[in-house]
């Protein structure tokens, strides 16, 4: 009985540290810095033991998820932000909540956003990735911080200039062709040759895969679509994971959730592997190629302090094979649905284009020309811009506006709300409205840096040009050989998915044009 009690009392003499140390973290912390930003007029959901906002959260989002709204409802926050959105009226702009027992200030101020996202200083962090972030996008251009970003962005700089993208509209309209003309024998197959329903969410998926394939790597995407299934795969697991409390190492656990990533990953790598090594295989004398994969090859040829690892090239074709698809297909989906439900401005687009680039193929100049389109796209990038909120961690003690904010303060920037403030876009931010864009972004709203789709400052996003590019390809094609309109099938439920997605896909009727 003697050595039981001995072994009892050694075991509770090593767990009161981790006790004092969880009963610190679950209950005092939360405390400090509620009374903290409350003492400075910053306020928010009151903190619940252990789950923190977590219950409110998933109740709002289960009863947002279940609306389906009007296809003229461009407020599709009722869905996807009812947390934020309820939070921002009770408390305003600015507000504390929190996921578990970590606090998370929810900044929607433009001017403290700008101060965040504006800084050169690094003292604004990208917030830490989990696993299953890394596992999709690897810690390339988009993840890396400090001297590691400047290398990464000298040595990819180039295949984003102007004059290379300028370069790469053949390749974006090849593949474009490729699809419309698909489209076309699908329509001369229908029993009604005036029309064909499709659904072009799923058939950009494929087409802006084909585009990033062939263009930063060399490949197309049947290459590719190994990678690009594995990503699909895990970025549900991933945004399923956003609204779980994850305890410190539980990334370790061999979990259904961790070893579905870790096998999704391995898939990944090793494809990626596979294409790097063909191309490092089957170079000349003339060097890797001048695309993305070239330059990124080419630069482990230099010196020491500007060369990328085998690792990070890997990363960085992650980042790109996911952001180059991903994100691109859907902006070229809602602009989509926008054109559909505005007939009005799709035959504005059509004639526009019509008259600068007839029926021929659409090449840089003839795309710079193309203003209205241009305002259609930033409006669609406005409305439902594919990334709806940013993240950014405080790497010391800062002074935000006129809050004090501590080290380590995580930060969320909810774009989609920031998008359609009235203060900022006017009595009419809910609606469809391109001509705001009529003399540029600076000038569309009240305040020149209130379109964060792609985010603004040092790290705004690299491939800006080449979405705006590829959507502009894609649109004059399309504007060239059809008209569309909304399926009766389709219903409006917009969802979040790491990118802003239609629930439900979005199906269009076709209509080939007879020109």
């Amino acid at each position: 009985m003697g050595f039981f009690g001995l072994v009892l009392g050694s075991l509770l003499v090593a767990l009161i540290p981790i006790l004092w140390k969880a009963l610190l973290h679950l209950i005092w912390r939360p405390y400090s810095i509620t009374k903290l930003f409350r003492e400075q007029g910053v306020c928010g959901p009151a903190y619940q033991f252990w789950t923190g906002s977590l219950q409110e959260i998933r109740r709002l989002r289960k009863a947002g998820s279940e609306l389906i709204l009007d296809n003229n409802c461009h407020d599709y926050t009722v869905r996807v932000f009812p947390h934020y959105r309820n939070w921002t009226h009770q408390y305003g702009t600015t507000f504390l909540l929190w996921i578990g027992s970590n606090p998370r200030l929810c900044v929607g101020d433009i001017e403290m956003v700008k101060q965040v996202l504006s800084n050169k200083f690094g003292f604004y962090l990208k917030t830490e990735a989990s696993a299953g972030v890394l596992a999709l996008v690897g810690k390339g251009l988009v993840l890396v911080e400090g001297e590691d970003w400047v290398r990464h962005r000298r040595i990819l700089n180039p295949a984003f200039a102007m004059d290379k993208l300028k370069l790469l509209t053949k390749t974006m309209d090849e593949c474009a062709k490729a699809t419309i003309e698909a489209w076309r024998d699908e329509s001369s197959r229908e029993d009604d040759q005036q029309q064909m329903e499709i659904d072009v969410s799923v058939q950009f998926q494929e087409l802006t895969a084909d585009v990033i394939s062939r263009t930063a790597f060399g490949s197309s995407y049947k290459e590719g679509k190994e990678v690009f299934l594995a990503q699909k795969k895990l970025q549900v697991l991933v945004a399923e994971s956003f609204f779980h409390w994850n305890f410190y190492g539980s990334k370790y656990f061999p979990t259904k959730q961790n070893l579905q990533i870790r096998k999704l990953e391995k898939i990944i790598r090793s494809t990626l592997m596979g294409i790097i090594k063909n191309r490092m295989s089957s170079t000349e004398d003339s060097g890797f190629g001048n695309d993305l994969l070239g330059l990124m090859l080419e630069a482990r040829q230099v010196e020491a302090g500007r060369m990328l690892s085998l690792d990070e090239i890997v990363d960085e074709c992650k980042t790109f094979f996911f952001a180059g698809q991903e994100t691109t297909s859907y902006f070229l989906t809602w602009a989509m649905f926008l054109l559909s439900t505005n007939k009005d401005w799709q035959e504005k687009l059509r004639d526009e284009v019509l008259q600068h680039c007839r029926k021929e193929t659409p090449n840089a100049d003839m795309l710079s020309r193309l203003k209205p389109m241009n305002m259609v796209l930033l409006e669609t990038l406005r409305l439902y811009g594919p990334v709806i909120l940013m993240g950014r961690k405080a790497e010391r003690a800062m002074t935000l506006g006129s809050i004090n904010i501590p080290k380590d303060t995580s930060l969320i920037i909810p774009i989609a709300l920031i998008q359609r403030n009235k203060k900022l876009w006017g009595a009419d931010a809910d609606e469809f409205n391109p001509l705001r864009f009529a003399n540029g972004m600076s000038q569309a709203a009240t305040h020149p840096n209130a379109l964060l789709s792609f985010s603004i400052g040092p790290r705004a996003c690299i491939g800006q040009n080449f979405a705006m590019l590829e959507a502009k390809v894609v649109l004059a094609k399309i504007l060239q050989q059809f008209s569309f309109s909304l399926s009766p099938k389709y219903k409006h439920a917009p969802m979040d998915v790491l990118t802003l997605r239609p629930k439900y896909g979005l199906p269009v009727v076709l209509r080939p044009l007879h020109v």
